[in-house]
């Protein structure tokens, strides 16, 4: 192959799932001239979210550019005026336009949390193990002004563990992703040192088969006791640490507390004397205080059953079961929801 010439190349991102592969690429032979990341913003009185990514580039030395808008005429100066090659998009939190994806001569590619077309959007590790997938992965893809919809240049498969939550799925797939962007500004520039156009690199995406991932917001976390225990579980693992899973219980004074799921699985419906007549979903069918940690036993949709050994009650620190148990009116017979 002929020899290629490392790139000017310009990351955006903001959240932590960008982290390995910013200093991956700061490790390369490629050079980072400007990391750009959301900007910081909060209420009086009050330090902005984490911005992992800002600072990972601070600790680099890189520049960093923070646009309220990358579309914006002011932006799109700074950007042109960086001369990158290629813009390298994670988690970053704007989708940019075609004005902005014109800008670098080989455009932009974006490193994405599944393994596309499925779970296209901004919350493709949660939705994976919602939906109960066995296998997911990373995705990089030539980017367009269609969210998430362009060629897929190189993906990697990993599978998902039985217990395993969102941040420790993302982190997984965070170190999996940074070779894989490695090999894919490979294959960019294979691609144009053969004579050919890098905007032709990748395999185009089955949009019949595209599933959406939409981002998630706090009421998705309450529990539909309706459902499965089994999809019930797996929501408590996927929206770790945020929404998380709650459900509410009314105690003996008629106040409402929130209850945070912490730990849970599926139990066994023969282990209780659970009546032929199946409770009603939400309904507390066993509340153990012993032997350590304690379960609360919880009837869910057909038939199947949640065994809750760790909760966070409202306003409160993180409790075994038994533990809230010994000083919470919640008895069998109990509904929750």
């Amino acid at each position: 192959m002929p020899s290629v010439k490392p790139l000017r190349i310009v990351v955006m991102g903001t959240g932590p799932f960008a982290g390995p592969m910013l200093r991956a690429l700061v490790a390369s032979q490629h050079g980072v001239v400007a990391v750009v990341t959301r900007p910081d913003h909060a209420p009086p009185g009050r330090k902005p979210p984490p911005n992992p990514v800002r600072d990972a580039a601070a600790a680099a030395g890189l520049l960093i550019v923070d646009p309220e808008k990358t579309s914006a005429p002011e932006a799109i100066a700074v950007l042109r005026g960086l001369a990158a090659d290629l813009f390298v998009v994670c988690d970053y939190g704007q989708i940019l336009s075609r004005d902005v994806l014109a800008i670098p001569p080989l455009g932009g590619i974006n490193l994405h949390g599944s393994l596309l077309p499925r779970h296209r959007g901004a919350a493709p590790v949660q939705w994976a193990i919602l939906e109960g997938d066995a296998i997911t992965g990373v995705s990089v893809i030539r980017m367009t002004p269609s969210l998430d919809a362009g060629h897929v240049i190189t993906a990697r498969e990993t599978p998902i563990g039985q217990r395993e939550t969102t941040p420790e799925l993302e982190a997984r797939l965070a170190d999996i992703g940074a070779p894989a962007v490695l090999d894919a500004i490979d294959r960019l520039q294979a691609a144009v040192a053969a004579g050919h156009s890098p905007f032709e690199v990748g395999i185009p995406q089955d949009d019949a088969k595209a599933t959406r991932a939409p981002r998630l917001a706090k009421a998705d976390g309450l529990i539909d006791w309706s459902r499965t225990a089994m999809r019930i579980e797996r929501m408590r693992r996927a929206l770790e640490p945020w929404p998380r899973a709650a459900t509410f219980f009314v105690r003996a004074d008629g106040v409402r507390q929130r209850l945070v799921v912490a730990e849970a699985d599926v139990a066994l419906p023969e282990e209780f004397l659970v009546p032929t007549l199946a409770p009603a979903p939400g309904t507390v069918v066993a509340a153990e205080q012993s032997p350590d940690p304690g379960r609360i036993v919880v009837a869910c949709g057909d038939g199947t059953l949640l065994s809750i050994t760790q909760l966070v009650p409202e306003g409160k620190r993180p409790m075994k079961a038994g533990e809230f148990l010994r000083g919470s009116p919640l008895r069998v017979g109990a509904m929750l929801g």
